[in-house]
């Protein structure tokens, strides 16, 4: 039934609860809070937990100076002064296209097997499962190359591939019930993954004072 199915949906948010609870606060916020103590104890307990070391910056200059401290309080209309706004006009930009595209298959896909294609209901919601297994699957090839890949990269050929797959099921492949699975389930995952690379992405190209503002907005 949809209500043990909406309990079952709850402990894993049980579980993410307990473990942001355990994570540790950004040096670079508390930093720009002037909690230099409280930064410093969380970069040593970073550094012991692993024994790899990022070769120090050319010319002896530390990657962020105590100079380069900004403790202003950021505002949202920050991301669209000029020089944010280009960046920010993209950003928005990747995520209108790429929800636009996952939500609607994912919204439309089992109404479509159940009205057009005749599947029966629990058919219609199967078959439409697989488009999220499908994501899950890209997501962990994600996670694992795209550091490797980068994020332009990853995101481009995601748009391509997924469009391209959109495009072959709109003027030939639906035909069949089967055809249709097979492309809608393929682009959704890898347009899917676009998704996840822009909660990375869209923290990265703001500075820490305004990165939640962002990504928020």
């Amino acid at each position: 039934g949809w209500q043990s199915m909406f309990l079952i949906g709850g402990i894993p948010g049980l579980i993410v609860t307990f473990l942001l609870m355990r994570l540790p606060e950004s040096p670079r916020w508390l930093i720009s809070k002037g909690r230099l103590m409280e930064a410093e104890e969380i970069v040593k307990e970073i550094e012991a937990s692993t024994d790899r070391r990022v070769p120090p910056a050319a010319g002896g200059e530390l990657p962020f100076q105590s100079s380069s401290l900004n403790t202003q309080r950021g505002r949202w209309t920050e991301i669209l002064a000029p020089s944010y706004r280009g960046r920010t006009l993209i950003v928005w930009t990747l995520w209108a296209t790429a929800y636009f595209v996952t939500n609607s298959l994912n919204n439309w896909m089992p109404s479509l097997y159940n009205t057009v294609y005749h599947l029966g209901l629990r058919e219609s919601l199967r078959a439409a499962s697989m488009t999220n297994v499908a994501q899950v699957l890209v997501l962990l090839v994600c996670a694992f190359g795209i550091d490797r890949i980068g994020r332009r990269n990853w995101t481009v050929a995601s748009f391509v591939i997924g469009g391209a797959a959109l495009a072959i099921l709109g003027f030939t492949g639906a035909q069949s019930v089967t055809s249709v699975m097979i492309l809608a389930t393929f682009s959704y995952g890898i347009i899917g993954a676009v998704n996840a690379v822009l909660y990375l992405y869209t923290p990265e190209i703001y500075p820490t004072r305004i990165r939640a503002i962002g990504t928020g907005v």
